[in-house]
């Protein structure tokens, strides 16, 4: 195809919508998520049916409703009003709890009121985990890394200054000592990431805004030229992901500093 072609072609990648947090529309055209730990093992060996379980950043419910945690004793928490909605149709419905989360350090839930808390993928205040959480209960989440996909933002925006630098593993487990918890479990990983044709990536940088800020195809348009006749060469365009993982316990009941909030 020639370039107006190609950039057509790539507007309308740019355009698809988006729902939950459901990447399946690339299903085939990428490959990533290698890390050395199963998520959903880790959460299940954890959890019991008596627990009440509250899902921070719940997306969708897709993860969630995997788990298959009794209804009754589970709570969702999620920003993004799109999701909001999804949540509300579909997980409501079914008798669990949503709640509409507008600030990180204030979650619309009583002191104590979980027995375990998971995050994946979503902003933290370590103050609000504590105070939610029962003593002896436990905070479960995998995190993206500062460095994440930032070698393809180099290629993509011409960017490779991460947002926050220093949000990786050993920041966030001393924040968490800090703050009342004992760490159980741990671990951190750098891994690739294949996208096998352009479209793809132009879809998941849209949907990944805050690590490609002012992306647009008209904006990168040389740059994305550059990327096809890589792919074209090799067979994929290769970036870094960047994950951790922390399953903390907490100790003690513990004030909320300055400090706690990490909203990565």
């Amino acid at each position: 195809m020639n370039h107006e072609q190609f950039k057509n072609y790539l507007r309308n990648e740019e355009k698809q919508v988006f729902r939950g947090w459901d990447f399946s529309y690339l299903d085939g055209r990428w490959d990533g998520e290698h890390i050395p730990w199963d998520y959903k093992k880790i959460v299940l060996s954890y959890l019991h049916t008596n627990h009440k379980l509250l899902d921070m950043g719940t997306g969708g419910g897709e993860f969630l409703l995997t788990l298959g945690h009794p209804f009754n004793n589970t709570s969702v928490t999620e920003a993004y009003p799109p999701n909001v909605l999804i949540c509300q149709e579909k997980l409501k419905p079914l008798g669990i709890t949503v709640r509409q989360v507008f600030d990180d350090s204030m979650l619309p839930y009583e002191d104590s009121s979980f027995d375990i808390v998971i995050n994946r993928h979503e902003a933290y205040d370590i103050g609000e985990v504590n105070r939610i959480l029962k003593t002896g209960g436990y905070f479960i989440t995998q995190q993206v890394g500062g460095k994440n996909d930032a070698d393809l933002a180099e290629k993509l925006i011409n960017s490779d200054e991460s947002i926050h630098p220093d949000n990786d593993l050993k920041n966030n487990t001393e924040a968490f000592k800090n703050n009342g918890f004992d760490i159980i479990q741990s671990g951190e990983s750098f891994t690739p990431i294949q996208f096998y044709d352009t479209g793809a990536l132009v879809y998941f940088a849209k949907i990944i805004e805050w690590e490609f800020p002012g992306f647009s195809v008209d904006t990168c348009f040389d740059n994305l030229c550059k990327i096809e006749e890589e792919i074209n060469k090799t067979g994929y365009i290769e970036g870094t992901e960047h994950r951790f993982l922390i399953v903390a316990r907490k100790l003690e009941d513990c004030r909320k500093t300055e400090n706690t909030r990490l909203n990565y």
